[in-house]
């Protein structure tokens, strides 16, 4: 599909703070969970930087056609955000308003999910598909669909005019989002209660960013390693 300009009207406008958001509950408790996991390991690096907004489930705004529409990705990646006023909780992102595109939207598609999925709705008239919200509206540089239950990824690179296009991953099967400066792929494993497959981020040397529980474990790894040594040195390691 080609975007043609002159067909909507868009425009930023921030939500209204007497607006009251519908309350949709999630599809299952695999949804928040993957995207705290790909936020610990942004943190834990210390790559959550000012300005930098990282939101599962907040809907973005804006205004189509005279219309406000709001869609809630799993998660989002965001830059340049202004600050909200002391005590203000945000309820809400507008882009260009309130700060850059989001880098990235990402869907987690449900075990079951219903026959027609909006994650790959086109339908470009009131209220729009998320395919075409993120592609032609929002025109959001990546967008990602992930299925947990088979571990099933595919990234798509927003090409001009505004058309997505499905990526391709590298030779270690995972794919580079610029606008986050790391790769993403799939790994299998356990944290926590839940033990499947996750989204996971590596740097360009290719190393995996940790969780927090995995940095504990690399270090009690790394002392018990240190003890071993001294002990085997005749030292005996202080407690």
């Amino acid at each position: 599909m080609t975007f043609n300009p002159m067909k909507f009207k868009i425009s930023w406008e921030k939500l209204p703070k007497n607006f009251i958001l519908d309350e949709q509950p999630l599809q299952d408790i695999d949804q928040p969970l993957l995207a705290a996991a790909l936020r610990e390991s942004l943190e834990i690096a210390g790559l959550i930087l000012e300005g930098t907004l990282i939101a599962p489930h907040l809907a973005i705004c804006v205004t189509f056609n005279d219309k406000l529409v709001i869609k809630t990705p799993d998660l989002f990646y965001a830059t340049n955000v202004q600050p909200l006023p002391d005590r203000e909780i945000r309820r809400s992102y507008t882009p260009n308003l309130e700060g850059d595109i989001p880098a990235i939207v990402m869907e987690f598609l449900p075990e079951n999910p219903p026959s027609y999925q909006d994650e790959y709705s086109a339908k470009p008239t009131y209220l729009p598909g998320k395919w075409h919200f993120y592609e032609q509206i929002l025109q959001a540089p990546i967008y990602v669909i992930f299925e947990p239950a088979i571990g099933y990824l595919k990234v798509y690179h927003l090409n001009p005019p505004a058309q997505y296009k499905k990526q391709q991953p590298d030779a270690n099967n995972r794919y580079w989002i610029p606008g986050v400066g790391l790769f993403l792929g799939v790994w299998e494993g356990t944290k926590a209660e839940r033990t499947g497959y996750w989204l996971r981020w590596w740097d360009e040397s290719g190393e995996m960013l940790l969780w927090g529980a995995e940095m504990v474990e690399r270090e009690r790894q790394r002392a018990d390693r240190l003890a071993a040594q001294l002990r085997a040195a005749g030292i005996e390691p202080e407690a």
